[in-house]
């Protein structure tokens, strides 16, 4: 909690009066058991009524005071803890979007929603209960008994003996509830794991009528977590009823010890009803402070889990040059280049290639030969094991993010559209873009025809994930986002399998007349998309089996051969 403690900076007030308001609430309270004392001592014992009226008035503003201060501490620490986790999730969502693919698929997408929501909420929750129950909670314990111990220093060891059995018992539930709760959490991510792959995937499980399969796998994980949760709240179930065993046995031994005194003179008895408030106020407090303990246990193993997020650097630096579009030069260099995903076998190996302005690279390959690893790396979303990967003749590392990924225009194999409107999604790579640039985008895509026959346009909305679209029009929406920019570096990675063949042929030719400067690296399983390329790059297992044109590779490479002859695509 201490490392995040950072994002309090701006409510520095809040911290301060927060805590000073419920220890102004804890001084009335403390006052009143005193003031019962003489209404008892005084006012009963003299059968004075206006007496026990004023002291009652006494005890009537006492509680109007502590009404207010306390309105007041709680006012400060909401203010505190919703700012601190609304700049607590600013922070963690920016860092985040720093990482690097390595570093998010270590944690994985489900983990890190969990900890952007849940955790996040967990510890704001620690800090509001922090500040309201943190000072007063233990002030109430030791000032009721340092007042104990003023009436009478020796009924007070009573207080004495009490105060440590509860810490006892609180040390020993915490020790073991504060693992639990970190295990909770990773149970947790597997629910949010769970729903998140359901609900994106829920067309396939119907068409494989695996619901059942997949509701059943869901109640086993929320039963693990229910399971888990309800242990550690048997645990923590231990902190109530033992609490209030012990304090009833201090009043018990107060009212037992107190007689007697009372008898021999040596107190009176409402100093014997200010011992039980005390003891009173005392039992809440200690119970307060247990309830705050299991919160800040949860918050500590939740602020634990946003720790490893933040202590996570991207291994990808910004370089300190900006990208210089230099003529004469290969636009695109891959030296000797291999990479891997997580230090083990290679995704790819030994791969080098040039690509010139203005020329086409097609890349093909069955699935998992490392086509994908090899855009990854020119937007420098991975950084290549070994060898370098140069544009513009210079490595990518010695470049700035920002002016590198500008240079680049990349359709994924996953289609991403992002609620809002066509337009809206179209000037992500472009923001000033007029309305007919992004119509001349459209229709290089092929997704015009469809577009301007919504009724809005380019105004359409598009829902979350563009799911109003089919997938083929999906497909060229994120093309046509891509050109908007007319890109000196165009990356197709697999991002035509949704068209057909007739579409495919239409969008190839667009480019190669609207786009005949920019450097096209198309990545695809078709060779008919590729088979009029530049260079076409043959990979098997992470290496290339296989450079050069169509023509050549159809007689040169076995795989390539085997590849059209598959798709019924010869050499023609």
């Amino acid at each position: 909690m201490l490392k995040l403690a950072r994002f309090l900076k701006n409510y520095k007030k809040e911290v301060f009066l927060g805590p000073l308001f419920k220890l102004l609430e804890a001084i009335f309270e403390i006052i009143v058991p005193l003031v019962m004392a003489k209404i008892v001592d005084v006012g009963i014992k003299n059968n004075d009524k206006t007496y026990i009226l004023q002291m009652g008035g006494v005890i009537v503003f006492l509680g109007i005071c502590g009404l207010v201060l306390a309105l007041f501490g709680q006012y400060y620490a909401a203010k505190c803890g919703m700012g601190f986790g609304t700049e607590l999730r600013r922070s963690l969502y920016k860092h985040i979007n720093t990482l690097s693919y390595s570093e998010i698929d270590k944690f994985g997408t489900s983990s890190l929603i969990t900890r952007m929501i849940n955790d996040t909420t967990t510890v704001q929750t620690g800090v509001n209960m922090t500040i309201r129950l943190a000072v007063r909670a233990p002030f109430l314990v030791v000032g009721a008994t340092i007042m104990a111990m003023i009436l009478d220093l020796k009924l007070s060891i009573v207080f004495l003996v009490a105060a440590p059995t509860i810490t006892l018992v609180l040390y020993l539930v915490m020790s073991r509830s504060i693992r639990m709760y970190r295990g909770i959490q990773k149970k947790i991510d597997k629910v949010s794991l769970l729903t998140r792959e359901n609900l994106e995937g829920v067309r396939v499980i119907r068409a494989f009528s695996k619901q059942n399969e997949e509701i059943e796998e869901y109640n086993k994980a929320s039963e693990n977590v229910a399971k888990s949760s309800i242990a550690v709240s048997r645990i923590s179930s231990i902190l109530n009823p033992a609490t209030y065993a012990v304090m009833n046995l201090a009043i018990v031994a107060v009212l037992w010890f107190g007689g007697l005194r009372v008898n021999s003179g040596s107190l009176t008895q409402g100093q014997i009803i200010a011992f039980v408030n005390y003891l009173t106020q005392i039992s809440f407090a200690l119970i307060a402070l247990a309830n705050l303990i299991i919160i800040f246990t949860r918050a500590e193993a939740s602020s634990n889990r946003i720790n490893e997020v933040f202590e996570l650097s991207s291994k990808i630096s910004d370089g300190a040059n900006e990208l210089e579009y230099k003529e004469n030069v290969p636009v695109i260099e891959f030296k000797n280049v291999s990479f891997s995903y997580d230090e083990g076998e290679y995704a790819i190996e030994e791969i080098s290639f040039q690509l010139n302005k203005g020329e086409m690279l097609g890349i093909i390959g069955g699935t998992g030969s490392g086509k994908s690893t090899i855009a990854n790396l020119i937007g420098r979303f991975y950084d290549a094991t070994q060898g370098e990967v140069m544009l513009y003749g210079r490595n990518v590392k010695e470049y700035s993010l920002n002016s590198l990924r500008k240079a680049i225009g990349i359709v994924p194999q996953r289609v991403a559209l992002f609620s809002g409107t066509i337009s809206g999604n179209m000037k992500w790579a472009k923001p000033d873009a007029t309305e007919s640039e992004i119509i001349d985008a459209l229709k290089t895509a092929q997704a015009w025809e469809f577009v301007s026959n919504l009724e809005n346009g380019v105004y359409s909305e598009i829902l979350q994930g563009g799911k109003n679209f089919s997938g083929g029009q999906k497909q060229r929406l994120t093309i046509a986002r891509a050109l908007v920019s007319k890109p000196p570096i165009l990356i197709l990675d697999d991002s035509m399998s949704a068209l057909d063949y007739a579409t495919d042929l239409s969008l190839r030719k667009a480019i190669n007349e609207n786009l005949n400067d920019t450097a096209l690296i198309m990545i695809t399983q078709r060779s008919t998309s590729i088979k009029n390329a530049d260079k076409i790059i043959v990979l098997d297992d992470g290496k290339i089996v296989g450079m050069g044109t169509h023509d050549e590779l159809y007689d040169s490479c076995e795989i390539y051969k085997e590849i059209c002859d598959t798709q019924g695509e010869a050499r023609k």
